[in-house]
């Protein structure tokens, strides 16, 4: 097929894989009321559920270059739909008197969840323009929230309509036609797979070792940790500060999230189109760094004295800026990979997104429940997002040929000579560390 049919067909089957494993990871928060009293639990106990989705996601994430080398990046995505699929279908059957089995079910859907952002940056590496590759990228990745808005639309509807049980085996159904709609696609968007060797934990981290060892690649996975840590501590928390801190009803504060959330998705294209014709990628990311710290800041103030129209405005720059930098980050990390190797170098950087959003929220709970309040929280996350992006703006890589580039961190290294001392085969190009336009 053409090259541009190409494109837009891996960018649809990749968004809609992105929203359904971003929808499947979020079913159970939605419906925490309902699952928590159907097994005698304390609806706060879906934190802990959220954290296993992480470990699971971590886990399969930082190994997962392999698999895609192996049998392509659809096949894999399909694999993870079908996870995250089986995963809500064992928590749809599970009995109550099972209940200690719940810990099965976010491993099993954190283990889907995992690859899925690998795989979709190794197929939209090979199919994107480089000329739009910040735009590509931000709309896929425009799946998560798109997945988080879908579950708190639609299943709160089917529970109360069907049950909570058929909401969940309604979600197992729409994966197994998603992982069916893919198919016809794999031919094309997987030409790329090869025979690899066997599967070894050397041959399975050596991405990590990529990452930890080239200062470019280091530099934009600590950039996601710190980014998403603040992403999270904001959607986790924001709701509970507003109703606490500025005298805001539920209804106010869950507006005001939505707000953020629509804000966020919007940023993520806008920032994305703009990375791509005016901004370099690492000055924009510094830019998104420099102003949620702002935003962060401006809401550790707020208070019953903030008018609703401003408080609305912050939290709507605050989604923007804290959740629209993630698709320029990925198209980063994809665009100083070694030809070929986009997906495992992703899945490798994509440990460290994942432990920030992790770490992120269990953090911000430690210091509110310390000082008593949220705002020191808000604070912390505006100093550790402001710094990062200052020293971003501040800093500049430079140019070099055979994939050896000098970053924020210092030294040089080259991603080539790394990934064949671990038996991968490379290709010699000419690479751009992103510096400010």
């Amino acid at each position: 097929m053409p090259g541009g049919q190409t494109a837009t067909i891996a960018l649809a089957i990749t968004l809609a894989i992105q929203a359904f494993a971003s929808l499947a990871s979020t079913a159970t928060a939605v419906l925490a009321p309902k699952v928590a009293a159907a097994f005698r639990l304390e609806p706060k106990l879906i934190g802990v559920f959220a954290g296993f989705v992480y470990v699971g996601s971590m886990a399969a994430s930082v190994v997962s270059g392999w698999f895609i080398e192996r049998y392509g990046a659809i096949r894999v995505s399909q694999v993870c739909v079908l996870l995250c699929a089986g995963g809500v279908a064992v928590l749809g059957l599970l009995p109550p008197s099972l209940a200690w089995l719940l810990v099965l079910v976010p491993l099993i859907i954190g283990l889907g969840y995992g690859p899925i952002t690998p795989a979709s940056s190794q197929v939209l590496a090979r199919t994107t323009s480089p000329t739009r590759m910040a735009l590509t990228f931000s709309i896929k990745q425009t799946g998560v929230p798109i997945g988080v808005a879908l579950g708190g639309a639609v299943l709160p509807a089917l529970a109360l309509a069907l049950g909570w049980r058929a909401a969940f085996f309604a979600l197992t159904v729409m994966g197994l036609l998603i992982a069916i709609a893919a198919q016809p696609t794999r031919a094309a968007l997987d030409s790329d797979r090869r025979v690899v060797g066997p599967a070894s934990l050397r041959t399975l981290f050596a991405p990590m070792k990529l990452v930890f060892q080239d200062a470019a690649l280091l530099e934009l996975s600590i950039v996601s940790l710190i980014y998403a840590s603040t992403q999270n501590c904001l959607l986790s928390f924001l709701v509970v500060y507003l109703t606490e801190a500025a005298d805001i009803s539920l209804v106010g504060a869950g507006a005001a999230l939505t707000v953020a959330n629509i804000a966020g998705i919007v940023g993520r294209i806008g920032w994305g189109s703009v990375a791509d014709r005016w901004i370099r990628p690492r000055a924009m990311l510094g830019l998104l760094g420099v102003l949620a710290g702002a935003c962060a800041y401006l809401a550790a103030s707020f208070g019953p004295g903030w008018s609703r129209i401003a408080l609305l405005a912050v939290c709507a720059v605050f989604g923007a800026t804290a959740v629209g930098w993630n698709g320029i980050q990925i198209a980063e990390v994809a665009r100083n990979s070694p030809e070929g190797k986009a997906g495992a170098v992703t899945g490798a950087s994509g440990l460290l997104t994942f432990l920030g959003g992790a770490l992120g929220p269990p953090g911000f709970a430690l210091i509110a429940s310390l000082t008593g309040n949220y705002r020191i929280g808000f604070g912390v996350c505006g100093t550790l997002s402001l710094s990062c992006g200052l020293l971003l703006l501040r800093t500049r890589g430079r140019r070099r040929r055979s994939g050896t580039e000098i970053g924020l961190l210092g030294t040089a290294s080259s991603p080539m000579a790394s990934l064949s001392d671990h038996g991968y085969r490379t290709t010699e190009k000419e690479t751009w560390h992103s510096t400010p336009r």
